[in-house]
């Protein structure tokens, strides 16, 4: 039985969610010129070295063999969906929008964390997860004139990428972080190579939208900038990945998924120092919604811990 870490559990779910939406700024960046499955592959083989050496130091390659190895598969592809969702997302929309959207993952973390892990969340988080899908409602604009069929890309990601995370847990029990990161990228090279294989040459690049040509477009050398830029994001993922694999892995889901929303002011903060956007009033309140929410639910938790409540 693991023991529960709630300080260093929510310390690493920070660390990991800053280099995340670090990551973020640099393939949004890199979207105009390098198809997204190079930028993916560049970063895998970068982050799947950088996280064997950790394997190694914790204990020896000995550790990577696993009575779960469909467990593992089916987390690798739903952590491969959401990244490829999410950032065809990135190179439709506004990084703040993008991120806000795809911010209602922690709430469906909570509430899968439920009926799946059997953890409680009271009716007064409950009402907090709806005041924040409200939030997400406004900013996507759903049942308006100023709804975009994009704004669904993020919202497949969410929804993926929380069935990961409560796929961690599960995983966790028996598995180190850095073993659930290690097979999480073999999955990630597998799929970025198929995509390399498949539709590398640029074949299908002509189809219409930014976001289908962003994933099919044509292999090609990187420059010294564009090689730089996708080893950084190799170094991130690598963080990410054992980050946030460490802190659903010795924290309740419930407690670290409001941390998770520290994104949203960043992804302010990167679309305006780097592309000059500005959200308008709806998305303002929207993010207000989604994070008061998030820390609301915080809050909650930790007043139940201290009343030794569970």
């Amino acid at each position: 039985m693991i023991r529960k870490n709630h300080t260093l559990g929510i310390s690493c779910a920070i660390t990991g969610v800053v280099a995340m939406s670090v990551m973020d700024v640099v393939i949004k960046w890199l979207s105009p010129i390098y198809p997204l499955h190079e930028i993916v592959l560049v970063r895998t083989i970068v982050a799947l070295f950088l996280t064997l050496i950790i394997v190694h130091f914790e204990g020896g390659f000995g550790l990577l063999k696993t009575t779960r190895p469909v467990l593992h598969l089916v987390r690798g592809l739903m952590i491969a969906s959401a990244n490829m969702t999410f950032y065809i997302a990135l190179a439709l929309m506004p990084i703040a929008e993008a991120a806000a959207l795809f911010y209602v993952a922690p709430l469906l973390i909570v509430g899968l964390s439920v009926p799946v892990l059997g953890e409680h969340v009271g009716w007064r988080r409950w009402l907090a997860i709806f005041i924040g899908f409200m939030g997400v409602v406004l900013m996507s604009g759903i049942g308006t004139n100023t709804f975009k069929a994009a704004s669904f890309l993020p919202v497949l990601a969410a929804l993926a990428y929380a069935s990961t995370q409560i796929l961690t847990r599960k995983l966790g029990v028996t598995e180190k972080a850095s073993v659930m990161s290690v097979y999480m990228g073999v999955v990630f090279l597998f799929v970025s190579v198929g995509f390399g294989i498949t539709v590398g040459d640029g074949r299908l690049a002509n189809i219409n939208g930014p976001g289908l040509e962003f994933l099919l477009r044509a292999w090609q050398w990187p420059d010294a900038n564009g090689a730089i830029l996708m080893i950084v994001c190799g170094f991130l993922a690598a963080i990410l990945a054992y980050m946030l694999s460490q802190a659903y892995r010795i924290t309740e889901a419930n407690v670290i998924a409001p941390f998770e929303y520290i994104v949203l002011p960043l992804a302010i903060l990167w679309g305006y120092l780097f592309w000059d956007e500005i959200p308008g009033f709806k998305a303002l309140i929207g993010i207000v919604l989604i994070g008061g929410s998030g820390l609301y639910v915080f809050i909650h938790e930790r007043s139940l811990q201290k009343r030794g409540n569970v």
